[in-house]
């Protein structure tokens, strides 16, 4: 009677036990029907030309990059090619940025109003030096005596028109070309924008759809090489010293969509302050908000602050700090000088500087 029962309980242990094997089993199998796959990707790093996306002027950088729906100076080529129709005479504007691991990135704007077609017209120059380096091999790792040099280089052409005298559009043609040592690789892109003066006064929104353009890829004699092709060797009358060429992939440039808005309150004719915001859609990132507020202290100086970046689930860049002066001299020009601050955490901060000269109008 006891081996009866000490074999039932070892059958009910045996059964109990192919039971929860059967169960984990079913449960680890999963219909494919009822997978669900990630689709959020932020498609960080798959483009090309990433000094396309630096910002320009200083004024700009103080305000967090929230400059689309203001483009009142010859830094709205970058920003906003539309707001160059509110520009009355002739400007030039300098900007020169202590960029990362001491590179530099400066850039030129030039504005010409052309008042009887009720547009202008205006020029754009950027370069981003990475500065000098020793040529490395693998078997000379101090330095072969050779150096090299790498930088980026934009220059674009735009030209808008005020449709109606609250919306004006903006078109532009930029070449971007990239170089490292005798490695180079080049393709054009296209900017479009419209600003909109609101009936409501000092309330105005601004678009921009920015480098559009084909893929960039690099060629070069740097990317020649010579190899054994098929490993042969010696059979078969082998030539073990061909020279190859390395292909490169090609990348789209970053293309970006931004929406801005900005309010100007004027507490009077000569101080006022300014309040703006932009919704960047990049092709290559996640969507941001940034904003910026400038205030405008007797028509002379100005205080600026700035967060870009908002809303990202990961950002190196965010607070913005600046100040300016505007000084009219005997009534022929206007010179302007600006500061900006950027916090860029673990890559430290960037300052620029912009000089500006117009014509007094």
């Amino acid at each position: 009677m006891r081996l009866k029962e000490i074999k039932s309980f070892c059958a009910t242990i045996c059964m109990a036990l192919a039971l929860c094997l059967f169960t984990f089993d079913a449960n680890a199998q999963v219909n494919p029907s009822e997978l669900a796959y990630d689709t959020d990707v932020s498609r960080r790093g798959t483009s090309a030309g990433a000094m396309l996306e630096i910002g320009v002027g200083a004024r700009a950088e103080a305000l967090g990059g929230a400059f689309v729906a203001i483009a009142d100076d010859p830094s709205a080529l970058y920003w906003n090619p539309a707001g160059i129709t509110n520009i009355r005479s002739i400007s030039v504007q300098v900007t020169k940025t202590d960029w990362f691991v001491d590179t530099k990135f400066n850039t030129v704007d030039l504005v010409v109003p052309i008042p009887i077609a009720s547009s202008a017209l205006g020029l754009h120059l950027a370069l981003l030096d990475y500065g000098t380096n020793p040529v490395r091999t693998v078997f000379r790792p101090e330095g072969t005596g050779e150096i090299y040099s790498a930088n980026d280089f934009v220059a674009g052409l735009y030209w808008a028109l005020a449709i109606t005298d609250r919306v004006s559009v903006g078109l532009g043609a930029k070449y971007f070309q990239q170089t490292i040592w005798h490695v180079k690789g080049a393709t054009v892109g296209i900017d479009l924008s419209i600003l909109f003066e609101t009936p409501l006064k000092g309330f105005k929104l601004g678009g921009t759809i920015s480098n559009l353009g084909p893929e960039l890829g690099l060629s070069g004699r740097d990317l020649t090489r010579v190899a054994d092709v098929d490993g042969r060797r010696d059979t078969y009358f082998n030539n073990d010293n061909l020279a190859i060429q390395w292909a490169t992939e090609k990348y789209p440039l970053p293309m970006l969509f931004r929406f801005g808005m900005a309010y100007e309150w004027m507490m009077s004719k000569k101080n006022s302050l300014l309040f703006a915001a932009t919704l960047n859609h990049p092709s290559n990132n996640v969507e941001t908000v940034d904003v910026g507020m400038e205030a405008k202290l007797f028509d002379v100086g100005y205080l600026r602050a700035g967060y870009r970046s908002l809303f990202a689930d990961y950002a190196a860049d965010g607070l913005t700090l600046g100040a300016g002066l505007r000084y009219k001299v005997l009534g022929a020009a206007v010179l302007t000088f600006d500061y900006s601050w950027s916090d860029w955490t673990v890559l430290a901060s960037v300052n620029r500087f912009t000089v500006g000269i117009s014509g007094y109008y």
